[in-house]
């Protein structure tokens, strides 16, 4: 098996060594090392480290990424279909990010358009600042689009 050095995968992958280090640590990739401690990848993990960007560009936590990354095979690289079952488990994930960003999208220019800007005075969306008492945060944004990044 071909092993790729972590300059390698960072060159090929378009991420930084450090990201490497980081994603190996967080436990969404793994690497041999070198009799000298220098750490080498195989192949495979150009695909994965793909999955994990394309994760994150559409809002999904790492610990979302590593869940359904450890439902691959650990013993030979992902095949199309697994990687069919895998997309589609992030299906409704993802239609409940898109459906909270289309009501974020829709909600902005009624709020924005009224022109004042404060909340806390707003009479028409948050008269007295009622969403204050409910808690810190954007508390009328749907709970996908208030996590924290992670």
């Amino acid at each position: 098996m071909e092993l790729l050095s972590i300059g390698e995968v960072a060159a090929r992958s378009g991420l930084a060594a450090s990201a490497l280090r980081f994603y190996e640590d967080q436990g969404l990739i793994t690497a041999t090392r070198t009799p000298g401690g220098a750490r080498r990848y195989p192949r495979s993990v150009l695909r994965r480290l793909a999955v994990v960007r394309a994760g994150r560009n559409v809002g999904l936590s790492l610990p979302e990424i590593r869940a359904a990354l450890e439902t691959l095979p650990g013993e030979r690289p992902p095949t199309t279909t697994d990687w069919a079952r895998l997309s589609s488990e992030w299906r409704d994930r993802l239609d409940e990010q898109i459906a909270a960003l289309v009501q974020l999208r829709d909600g902005l220019s009624s709020c924005i358009g009224c022109g004042c800007l404060s909340l806390d005075r707003c009479a028409l969306s948050n008269p007295g600042d009622v969403a204050g008492s409910e808690g810190a945060g954007a508390r009328w944004l749907r709970p996908v689009l208030r996590r924290a990044p992670g």
